[in-house]
């Protein structure tokens, strides 16, 4: 079995701001190792510890410079992804030779009330991201990328608001689910213990290792995939509208459709770098 593990920071436990990296990025980076940690030695901990033969891990968050190479002295099956830019962003080097996603430390999606931290890959930039009409949040965009590959996301780790968004019908509703903490605003956020989040932590790993793979499904899109972002300032639109065969819709909002959702996948990126060449 092998495992890949795309890591963000926001919905990590004991992160609650920005600011924090600002202030004391060593103790964000802590955080994140910390949890990271419990999920390794849950793995190393279940009776279905020998089936899994690969652990990779991509560290998704800002520039991927969160983890240090020092991590995969915890077990040799560790490998791990660092840097960036670099094709599909979140989501880097992953293909059909995977057997599960995790998706750990994620995040609620933009506009989301009680989401702490809460955006959709650009918080400056994007105020909604639809595909196919269907609100996005980040755990959704790239675990349809997984889906694409038949890969389904088997476990993710977040706050309350994105366990709610995860749990509809027409989301990830068999994903198993890390609560990481309750998010009382944007910027601010209940932490559990790390004893209590250590503990489980440790139950749900071992409880997706010992379910059966027909319990999971892959999450897809039927084509033609139709993306509309809607930026925050038609400035904005107004660059990421230049991209080749992308649609003007109004005033911040430009769509791209195709048949290939990889396509759509690293659009999504082009646009906000587009977007991000403007200064306000």
């Amino acid at each position: 079995m092998k495992i890949y593990i795309s890591l963000d920071m926001e919905g990590i436990p004991g992160t609650y701001n920005w600011e924090q990296e600002t202030q004391d990025r060593a103790a964000v980076k802590a955080c994140m190792f910390n949890h990271l940690k419990d999920i390794v030695e849950a793995i190393q901990s279940s009776p279905h510890n020998a089936a899994v033969s690969e652990i990779c891990i991509a560290d998704s968050h800002m520039s991927g410079d969160n983890i240090s190479y020092d991590f995969t002295a915890l077990d040799p099956r560790i490998s791990l992804i660092s840097g960036g830019p670099r094709p599909y962003y979140m989501m880097p080097a992953f293909s059909d030779d995977y057997d599960q996603v995790w998706f750990i430390g994620y995040h609620a999606g933009t506009g989301a009330w009680k989401g702490n931290m809460d955006h959709s890959y650009s918080n400056r930039r994007i105020h909604h991201i639809r595909i196919n009409g269907k609100a996005m949040n980040e755990a959704l965009i790239n675990a349809a990328y997984a889906g694409l590959h038949g890969v389904p996301v088997t476990l993710v780790s977040g706050d309350q608001t994105l366990q709610q968004e995860l749990a509809q019908p027409d989301a990830l509703p068999w994903a198993q689910y890390i609560l990481t903490k309750e998010a009382i605003s944007k910027f601010a956020a209940k932490n559990y213990s790390a004893l209590v989040l250590k503990e489980r932590t440790h139950q749900m790993v071992q409880q997706v290792l010992a379910m059966p793979k027909e319990q999971f499904k892959a999450f897809t899109f039927k084509p033609p995939v139709l993306l509309e972002m809607e930026f925050k300032s038609s400035a904005m639109a107004d660059i990421a509208a230049k991209m080749p065969y992308a649609k003007r819709l109004d005033g911040r909002t430009v769509s791209f459709t195709d048949n290939d959702y990889d396509i759509v996948f690293e659009a999504i990126m082009v646009l906000v770098t587009l977007a991000s060449t403007v200064n306000l």
